[in-house]
């Protein structure tokens, strides 16, 4: 029997984050399913909030997107369901990974965001994470939201730059 479409987008997306070791934002999971002509915007938002519900995926919003990671019950999930995914389902997802890829992994491996703190400054975190592990944490009180920002943006260019000065002035 054909499982109904909003169980197999679900499962879909668990499959899509179960297959790379980094969080992908709404954005890419949409990404896909518009390419593939799936379903539309409203859709994948539904189920991305009825997995983060249950349990299965946990979002981490920055100012300026959420990223979504598996976690063990949508694993066990997707381990037990497995099967409702279509082989041609399975080859569109690890396509789009394959073809993607890099650019996924890249957008997805530096981090940059910024709240108030409670003396009205700016705290901005900046992360390079590495196969999803911390390169380096780092984080900086900016004066205004502009400076913050600014900060965010320029670490997502220059992010290799900071991190080989911030290790060679260390190391000396």
């Amino acid at each position: 029997i054909m499982a109904e479409p909003i169980t197999i987008y679900k499962l879909t997306i668990l499959n899509m984050l179960d297959l790379v070791d980094y969080p992908l934002t709404g954005t890419q999971i949409l990404n896909f399913f518009l390419e593939q002509d799936y379903t539309d915007y409203f859709k994948v938002q539904q189920v991305l909030n009825e997995l983060t519900d249950a349990g299965l995926i946990i979002p981490e919003s920055t100012h300026s997107n959420t990223v979504y990671t598996i976690t063990e019950s949508g694993r066990s999930t997707l381990l037990l369901l497995r099967s409702k995914l279509t082989d041609a389902i399975e080859h569109d997802t690890i396509a789009f990974l394959k073809k993607n890829g890099q650019t996924l992994r890249i957008s997805n491996s530096l981090l940059a965001d910024y709240r108030r703190t409670p003396d009205d400054d700016y705290a901005v975190r900046c992360q390079l994470l590495v196969r999803g592990r911390k390169r380096i944490d780092l984080t900086l009180i900016a004066a205004s939201r502009e400076q913050a920002e600014i900060i965010c943006n320029n670490w997502k260019k220059q992010n290799e730059d900071v991190y080989a000065y911030l290790m060679d002035i260390l190391m000396r």
